[in-house]
C-alpha cells in the first residue's frame, strides 16, 4: 500500500473506533447546530482530533482542511478531512455514515480513503494506482443506458433556494432511470459509485471534504466526475455528478434544463 494511503487508513480507523465506541451512547452526546439542518457532535470533534493526531505525527509539515477545525495551510500538501460524513444519520442511529480523508498536492487529489466503520469496509485509491475495496480492485458500473441505472443523490437541505431546480432534476431522473436512492452520506455514496453499487450520483452544494476522497475513488475506478457544466470545478462549486463516462454525460444532459444561473457557475 502507498505510504500516504497507509497513513490515511490508519487515521480513518482511529476515527472509526471513536465513532463506533459512542454508538450506544447517542442520547448522551452534546450536539450543536452549526446552521440550518447542519449538526456537529462531540464525536465529530473527537474523531477529527484522532485523524489529525495520526496525520501530524506522520506529516507535520502538511496542511489540513477539516470540517470542524477549519483550514491550516502548510506547504504544497493538504489533507482534506470529514471525520463523520452523515452526522445526522449517526445521531439517529441510521447506519449510513463514513470517515473521508483525501491528500492533495497543489490542489490535485493524490490519495483517498473512505471508511465505513460499521461494515468495516475500506475504500482506497491513489492517483494512477486504481481504486480498491478491502484490497480488491473495484470498477464503476458498466451500464451504458440511464434507464438501467440506480442513481444516488442528496437533497439540498441546507440551501432551500435550490429546491425547485432540484425537484425538477429529481422528477426527470426518476422518470429516466431505474430508481433513485438518498442515503445521507455523500462520501459513501461516491464510494458506492466507484464500486458499482450505485450507477451514478449527483448532489448540489457539497463541501470539499464531502467529495475529495470519493471523487478520486470514482476516477480511479474508471469513472468520470464533473460539475454541472461538465468541467472539473466541483470542489469549488460544490455541485457534483459522478458515474461511468457515458452515464455521467447522460446525467448532465438530464440536469442541464433545470440549472439556474447560480448552479451554472
Amino acid at each position: 500500500m502507498h505510504p500516504m494511503v497507509n497513513i490515511a487508513v490508519r487515521a480513518a480507523r482511529a476515527a472509526g473506533s471513536v465513532i463506533v465506541r459512542y454508538l450506544d451512547r447517542l442520547d448522551h452526546l452534546t450536539v450543536e447546530n452549526k446552521g440550518r439542518n447542519d449538526f456537529v457532535s462531540e464525536v465529530d470533534r473527537m474523531a477529527e482530533a484522532a485523524i489529525i493526531q495520526v496525520l501530524r505525527k506522520a506529516y507535520p509539515d502538511h496542511g489540513i482542511l477539516a470540517e470542524e477545525s477549519g483550514a491550516d495551510h502548510r506547504g504544497d500538501w493538504l489533507w482534506v478531512i470529514d471525520p463523520l460524513d452523515g452526522t445526522t444519520n449517526y445521531l439517529h442511529g441510521f447506519p449510513q455514515f463514513a470517515v473521508s480523508i483525501a491528500a492533495q498536492h497543489r490542489g490535485v487529489t493524490e490519495a483517498a480513503v473512505v471508511y465505513d466503520p460499521l461494515r468495516q469496509e475500506l475504500f482506497t485509491a491513489r492517483r494512477g494506482g486504481g481504486a480498491l475495496l478491502d484490497g480488491r480492485r473495484i470498477r464503476v458500473s458498466q451500464h451504458r443506458h440511464l434507464q438501467d441505472c440506480l442513481v444516488g443523490t442528496g437533497f439540498p437541505f441546507r440551501q432551500p433556494y435550490h429546491l425547485d431546480a432540484y425537484l425538477g432534476m429529481f422528477r426527470d431522473l426518476l422518470a429516466g432511470c431505474t430508481d433513485l436512492r438518498r442515503a445521507g452520506a455523500a462520501a459513501l455514496d461516491l464510494a458506492y459509485v466507484a464500486s458499482g453499487r450505485l450507477d451514478g450520483f449527483w448532489e448540489i452544494g457539497l463541501k470539499p471534504w464531502d467529495m475529495a476522497a470519493g471523487a478520486l475513488l470514482i476516477q480511479e475506478a474508471g469513472g468520470m466526475v464533473a460539475d454541472f457544466s461538465g468541467g472539473d470545478d466541483y470542489l469549488d462549486t460544490g455541485n457534483i455528478v459522478g458515474a461511468h463516462p457515458r452515464i455521467c454525460r447522460a446525467l448532465l444532459d438530464t440536469l442541464r434544463p433545470h440549472l439556474t444561473e447560480t448552479l451554472r457557475r
